[in-house]
């Protein structure tokens, strides 16, 4: 099997406001249908939304299923922090020492998907 393209499929209540925080956060740009939206960094696609009007957040940690899981890997986790509440993300579990070699701390997208900011 030869696999031509892969990405994430993002479930979402509001495709404008998941799409549009995830293309801020990784640095790319939205391309917008009715019931799909995909995410392009550097001129490819890496995440895509569907439309999924009942969605209902998934609650971490112990409650619905988690529906995906994204570690994103940083230089500077205090920078980080701040832009990606800045577009909307929630800290779900801050890490107890953010000058550690390494960690990661939680956090919920405005569709309430958890992903980790991660360091070391």
């Amino acid at each position: 099997m030869r696999i031509t393209r892969q990405y994430l499929v993002v479930d979402a209540a509001d495709l404008g406001a998941e799409s549009s925080f995830w293309a801020g956060l990784l640095g790319g740009t939205v391309e917008a249908g009715d019931d799909w939206h995909s995410v392009v960094v550097d001129g490819e696609q890496r995440m895509a939304f569907q439309l999924a009007p009942d969605h209902v957040p998934p609650q971490w940690p112990d409650g619905a299923p988690q529906q995906m899981h994204l570690d994103l890997f940083v230089d500077d986790i205090r920078a980080a922090h701040d832009e990606a509440e800045a577009l909307g993300a929630t800290l779900l579990q801050a890490s107890a020492d953010l000058d550690a070699r390494g960690g990661y701390q939680v956090y919920a997208d405005p569709a309430g998907h958890p992903f980790c900011l991660c360091w070391g």
